[in-house]
């Protein structure tokens, strides 16, 4: 004979238990006249045959046809004596969940206005809470069997990052920029998801974008970027360089064959004598200007500047590395470029051509 359940609680929900559901396994057989007690922060729903039926209160309450009126129109057992019925019931937690953790299982690339491409991961923390219990067991628990805030976060995180990226890709201009946008992108987002939370019976109550970081490529052109403007002028940057690793290397002690002394008197013979020409020539302005047409005296020839090297001319055909070389990024930057159809290119088995050209036509673009 079947065990009929007279009292029906769960007194013992945990803090990261979203339903708890009676019996734990299979259907309960329940009559009326039984007592369902709900407490403050819970919801109780009767479940059956793969539907969320009628819902109770906090409180201590009494089974009968009039509480149960789904149920028991259902069934057809408010007559003829019959009283016993099968169903499961869920007690919803309502309570506030805090501390659900979100964050991008891969970077994210992005076009930025001072790098070029760049890839960011975005961490952050978010609360929820059930909002509709009937919609929540609907959703999630009858026919996914999700309990526990572990078993839903995996779902939402997906949900997420599915708007999150879509928010960067609409209004990324600069990750230098974006620090200062943390609480605007945060209460964006928190407007965006609240409709996906709503039909799923859930209520976004806060959101907060904690971290949005660049990956060790990205980080490394934003160093080398920061470099550069503090350099300023680079060819005054590298005369100075210049000048004082020559100082440097005539102060240093003699190494092998004197090379450092020979250096160091060779500096201060150099610095003398041109010392001493721009005193003579200050003290004898007519001996020591040059004749018109003739040539100065012990004038050193004029240095020509070596040729550069010339690069070789890249193919009309590219694989994705010499792309990547052509364009002196990453091959996965070319990649993310071909996959968001921004580079035209061809797939060849597991391979991609690009022609030069479409390279020049995005370059121009």
């Amino acid at each position: 004979m079947a065990r009929i359940i007279d009292v029906i609680e769960a007194p013992d929900q945990g803090a990261q238990e979203l339903v708890v559901r009676v019996p734990e396994v299979g259907s309960g057989d329940f009559r009326f006249g039984s007592q369902v007690i709900v407490r403050e922060s819970q919801r109780a729903v009767f479940y059956r045959d793969g539907k969320s039926l009628d819902l109770f209160e906090p409180g201590r309450h009494t089974i009968t046809t009039a509480n149960l009126p789904i149920l028991s129109g259902l069934l057809r057992l408010g007559t003829g004596g019959q009283d016993i019925f099968t169903a499961e019931v869920f007690f919803a937690n309502m309570r506030e969940f805090t501390d659900m953790k979100w964050g991008t299982p891969e970077p994210v690339t992005l076009r930025d206005t001072d790098l070029g491409l760049v890839r960011l991961r975005g961490f952050g923390q978010y609360t929820m809470q059930i909002a509709d219990p009937k919609r929540f067991v609907d959703q999630f628990v009858g026919t996914q069997g999700m309990y526990r805030t572990g078993q839903i976060n995996d779902f939402l995180r997906s949900a997420i990052i599915s708007r999150m990226t879509d928010m960067w890709g609409e209004n990324m201009t600069s990750i230098l920029d974006l620090p200062r946008l943390f609480d605007e992108l945060s209460a964006a987002m928190r407007a965006t998801l609240q409709d996906d939370f709503t039909a799923m019976g859930l209520a976004l109550k806060q959101f907060r974008i904690v971290s949005i970081s660049p990956t060790e490529e990205t980080a490394k052109a934003i160093d080398e970027r920061a470099s550069m403007g503090a350099i300023g002028d680079m060819a005054a940057y590298m005369q100075f360089k210049t000048a004082r690793a020559l100082g440097d290397a005539a102060q240093q002690p003699g190494g092998a064959g004197g090379t450092g002394e020979g250096l160091g008197l060779g500096a201060g013979i150099g610095l003398g004598a041109g010392m001493a020409g721009m005193i003579t020539n200050a003290m004898n302005p007519q001996q020591g200007a040059p004749q018109p047409g003739a040539p100065a005296p012990n004038a050193p020839a004029t240095p020509q500047p070596p040729t550069p090297p010339q690069p070789p001319a890249a193919p009309a055909v590219m694989t994705l590395e010499q792309a990547a070389a052509y364009l002196q990024v990453a091959p996965a930057d070319i990649q993310a470029l071909i996959d968001d159809g921004s580079l035209q290119a061809k797939r060849i088995g597991t391979q991609y051509r690009i022609a030069r050209k479409a390279i020049d036509d995005f370059l121009a673009g």
